[in-house]
């Protein structure tokens, strides 16, 4: 394995000096490091993998010098456009290096949402025509990959892609320590879902992130005895599943809820505006904040300079509202139905889930499956 402090100091050396990107678990020990250890105007978390290489682009414009891109291999898509119509060298030629974490790798046991991804990795680089290579886990090797990468970037005015693979850096020192202000007083996200689904009424579709708040709506369920067939766990496509539920609530009659994170409502927030344009009456907005990117080790969201209900409102939701107290969910709630939607509520949370939080048993086309048929009956 190699150092996080040592390779950053390599692509420093090389000529880098902005990190800029989307938290990956498989980047955690890298992020802890530039999160710990670099000055805020060195690194920058942005709400989606299409941004970051916009900074990586400004940057370069205004410095000469080349920035480093950090995400995971299925964000990739939202760097596409960006790095094929403005950073190619056949458009502005912008250098950049972009470090990828490559879930799903083929022969790499993974969830069902990483496998075709981690097959299509290397094919989908090629038909870019963007230059790659594996980070080796060897310390001598990967600084001799790491300044090749950056001299190539530069020499071809290209970005150049750098995938990672599962236990390439070893472990950063310490843990992060983030989210909202006062976050040690706030309920669990747990509990704050079960007492959300406590009050959500009967026959309601439901539409939940991905991530850690989809695990525990499962497992909810089955500790409840319940099939949970009217739950449409989104365990990929982050950001996705408020605009699944705006397709949803456009062709059905009764309620959708939409069960949100806030780095996921960031990544997209434009779907908001979407939902208050088309204005579904049967929309119903649940946004778990806790902070943080939770599921790929705990780096902060850019949330904490968003006031959430007055965003909604300002788009055109008829209600939003914000709580912070597992006893009041239920009174939010009531308020909230009172009203037609769209409507929002913010609930905010503490960082952090259960150690032994397992997964879904069922598979993502089983799962479609079953909600489909709850739907339809």
């Amino acid at each position: 394995m190699i150092s996080p402090q040592r390779f950053v100091e390599t692509v420093g050396e090389a000529g880098v000096d902005l990190f800029v990107g989307v938290p990956d678990s498989l980047l955690k020990a890298f992020s802890q490091h530039v999160m710990a250890e670099l000055p805020r105007e060195s690194h920058l978390i942005t709400a989606n993998e299409g941004a970051a290489v916009g900074v990586a682009m400004g940057h370069f414009l205004a410095s000469g010098r080349p920035a480093l891109v950090y995400l995971q291999n299925s964000g990739v898509g939202n760097a596409v456009n960006p790095l094929l119509s403005l950073a190619d060298p056949e458009v502005y030629g912008v250098p950049m290096v972009v470090l990828v974490g490559w879930r799903g790798q083929p022969g790499v046991k993974d969830e069902p949402q990483h496998v075709k991804q981690g097959r299509v990795m290397v094919p989908m680089l090629e038909a870019m025509e963007v230059p790659h290579t594996v980070l080796p886990s060897d310390p001598a090797e990967a600084e001799s990959v790491v300044k090749s990468a950056v001299s190539t970037a530069l020499e071809r005015r290209s970005p150049f892609v750098l995938l990672v693979e599962k236990g390439t850096f070893e472990p950063a020192g310490g843990t992060l320590d983030f989210g909202l202000e006062g976050a040690e007083r706030l309920p669990t996200r747990e509990d704050a879902l079960g007492a959300v689904v406590a009050h959500v009424p009967v026959g309601a579709a439901i539409v939940s992130t991905t991530g850690m708040l989809s695990r525990e709506l499962f497992e909810l369920r089955v500790a409840a005895g319940e099939r949970g067939d009217q739950d449409f766990l989104t365990v990929g496509g982050m950001g996705h599943a408020s605009a699944i539920a705006l397709g949803l609530a456009h062709q059905r009659d009764g309620d959708v809820w939409c069960l949100d994170g806030d780095g996921a409502l960031l990544m997209h927030t434009g779907t908001l505006a979407t939902i208050g344009d088309i204005a579904p009456t049967n929309y119903r907005h649940v946004v778990f904040n806790n902070g943080v990117h939770d599921s790929v080790g705990g780096q902060p969201t850019s949330i904490g300079s968003v006031d959430i209900p007055a965003l909604a409102a300002a788009v055109g939701y008829r209600w939003a509202a914000t709580v912070d107290d597992v006893e009041r969910v239920g009174e939010s709630i009531s308020e909230m139905l009172a009203v037609e939607g769209p409507t929002l509520l913010e609930v905010q949370v503490r960082p952090g889930a259960r150690g032994d939080l397992g997964r879904p048993t069922r598979t993502p086309r089983e799962s479609l499956d079953l909600f489909v048929a709850a739907l339809r009956n």
